[in-house]
Order: structure tokens, then C-alpha cells, then sequence
């Protein structure tokens, strides 16, 4: 894994705190904005709590559920969030940030995750050549009997973004009702 991968992964939940704070400080929120972000928000989460239930980390190679439309699809999910969460702010800078951290860290952070994959599982050659990186195909990769797993949902603690996020939509409604 290059160095750079390296640290952006070490650094991402750190940089994100931090960009919290920034967004707090930043945001600028409308009742409007809050619904109509609060939209992209919800849908983020879901494709985060489909793709949580599908993946056995390190076990074997996730291809079916939101697997089987992107490679990445918790990447997306999050994608989705940070844009949902940028239109509520109504802030450049928080797009800015937005845009930086997805190329800056992300984007590292899936190339390493994508090396580690290729080295453990065989398939995952054919399997990334037939399946995008973060935007979906519009057809399976492959139909499979998986279904989703709640358990597999709570292993992985999925609930504390459904819960980061809706603390932080009552955040903005607050400061957009209160214009503080």
C-alpha cells in the first residue's frame, strides 16, 4: 500500500472531527436546506446500512447486494451523506472540504483497500474489472441467494452513523430556526 494511503487512512476519522467542527462553524443552514439535504442524507445512509449488512471484512469478497452495482458501496453511501450534509450548510467552503477530503483521503484510502482485496481474494480482478469503483452499473454483477444481515449491520456499528447523522440534522434545524 503506498504511504500516502497509509496516513489518509490513519488520518481520515481524525480530519473528520476536525471538519465537523469547521462545518459547525461554517454552515449556514435554511429550513429548506435542511429538508431537501436531509433527503440526500437519508438515501446515504441507506446505501450505507444495505451495504454494511452484505460485507464479511476480511472473510470473503462482498460481490452480491450493493456489491454487485459498485465496488465501494459504503464509500458511496458516505459520498452521499457529505453531499446531503454540504446542501444543508449551504457553504462553498464546506463543498470545498467536501470535494478535498473525498480526493485527498478517500480516494487514497479505496486504492489501498482495493490493493489489500486484490492480494487476498483471487476473484477480485474479474470482479473489479466488471464493477465501478464508487458510481454504480445499472445491472448486477451477479444474483446471489445473500440476503441482508442485521446482524452483520450491528457487528460492523452501522447504527452510529444513522445516529451521528440524525444528532446532526437536529444541530441544523436548531441553528437554521434560531439563525445562530
Amino acid at each position: 500500500m503506498p504511504e500516502w494511503s497509509r496516513l489518509a487512512k490513519r488520518i481520515r476519522v481524525p480530519v473528520g472531527f476536525a471538519f465537523a467542527v469547521a462545518y459547525l462553524w461554517l454552515s449556514r443552514p435554511t429550513a429548506a436546506s435542511v429538508f431537501q439535504g436531509s433527503v440526500l442524507v437519508i438515501v446515504g445512509l441507506v446505501v450505507r446500512t444495505l451495504a454494511s449488512g452484505y460485507v464479511r471484512k476480511n472473510e470473503e469478497l462482498a460481490t452480491t447486494g450493493p456489491y454487485a452495482y459498485t465496488r465501494n458501496p459504503l464509500y458511496l453511501g458516505s459520498l452521499i451523506l457529505a453531499i446531503g450534509f454540504a446542501w444543508v450548510a449551504q457553504s462553498l467552503w464546506i463543498l470545498a472540504g467536501v470535494v478535498l477530503m473525498f480526493f485527498a483521503i478517500y480516494l487514497p484510502v479505496i486504492t489501498g483497500e482495493e490493493e489489500f482485496l486484490r492480494e487476498r481474494f483471487a476473484e477480485f480482478g474479474s470482479y473489479s474489472n466488471a464493477v465501478p469503483r464508487i458510481f454504480p452499473r445499472f445491472t448486477a454483477y451477479r444474483k446471489d441467494a445473500s440476503k441482508f444481515s442485521w446482524a452483520l449491520y450491528k457487528q460492523h456499528r452501522e447504527y452510529n452513523a444513522l445516529a451521528g447523522s440524525a444528532a446532526l440534522l437536529v444541530v441544523m434545524a436548531a441553528k437554521a430556526w434560531h439563525k445562530f
